[in-house]
């Protein structure tokens, strides 16, 4: 992936080293039984909210907890190759949904990125390394532990700059539904589903912003020529892994469909190369497809 040289984006906070716990804590051994609490623990490891937010929106209840006060937001150090990295791949996102938005006629309003070491305070409650990368709706901001990039190579065997962008860049798509009202919509509609419907419902947003990354990823490149030789593999190869058919075979040995929450392995690499062959965000509409 081509970013070294292009913008770095003002909107990182650079919280590591704050206190508050650290560093993987052993997840890459966790041992997980069943359930629904085993498999929100699970699809959190990846491009999810954190076990905690994920529980309770599966189960329906609880307003988020208040996000802590913090000190002024401090940025990460200019020779710090991996923030510099994730600073770039923001900007890109940043750059790409502005004139997505200006072109319909919108205002983007840009998300901050934090970045946390163990675990922080956020407006969804505590954000934990365990979590992966999220995004918290209540403050707009995505949070990830850059050692997250670790687990992915060792525990996923999942490796390659884009495939790193990729997670991000799901994330801002989460925060372009957040700014689009379909947060609030799907909200609604769970509030009068079971269990099993809410999940459905998780799905569809989470397939949505995989598609949304794959939007980015056509028209940053079109603009700015990103990819390099193997680069998409390297996403396609990230969303193989972390679907939940995947990840529920490797943590129990069985799949329990009722209970997904991204969708199937198979769903992710869809929703992500549409988005990625079109560039259009009419292309995305997860929650009217008949077939995922």
């Amino acid at each position: 992936m081509k970013w070294e040289g292009n913008r770095e984006s003002d909107n990182v906070e650079d919280r590591r080293g704050s206190g508050g716990g650290g560093g993987l804590g052993g997840i890459g051994g966790r041992s997980v039984g069943i359930g629904t609490v085993v498999i929100a623990l699970v699809a959190s490891y990846f491009f999810g909210v954190s076990p905690g937010t994920v529980i309770n929106v599966i189960n329906g209840g609880g307003a988020p907890a208040p996000e802590a006060t913090q000190g002024p937001a401090k940025a990460p150090p200019a020779d710090d190759r991996e923030a510099r990295f994730v600073s770039t791949v923001l900007a890109d996102t940043e750059d790409t949904w502005t004139a997505i938005f200006q072109k319909a006629g919108q205002t983007y309003s840009k998300p901050r990125l934090v970045l946390f070491s163990g675990r922080t305070q956020t407006a969804c409650g505590t954000g934990q390394t365990a979590s992966g990368p999220f995004y918290c709706p209540g403050d707009r901001k995505i949070y990830i532990d850059l050692s997250f990039y670790r687990l992915m190579q060792e525990r996923f065997k999942v490796s390659g700059e884009f495939a790193q962008a990729y997670v991000i860049a799901h994330e801002v798509g989460h925060h372009v539904q957040n700014l689009m009202g379909i947060m609030d919509k799907v909200d609604q509609m769970r509030s009068n589903s079971t269990q099993t419907q809410g999940n459905a419902l998780s799905v569809r947003v989470e397939l949505q912003a995989d598609c949304f990354a794959g939007v980015w990823a056509k028209n940053a490149d079109k603009a700015r020529s990103i990819l390099e030789s193997g680069d998409v593999e390297t996403a396609l190869n990230a969303a193989t892994a972390i679907g939940d058919d995947a990840l529920q075979k490797q943590a129990q040995g069985y799949v329990v469909p009722d209970s997904f929450t991204h969708g199937t392995s198979a769903q992710r690499v869809r929703w992500f190369k549409r988005g990625l062959e079109s560039g259009q965000v009419s292309a995305c509409n997860t929650f009217d497809a008949r077939s995922l």
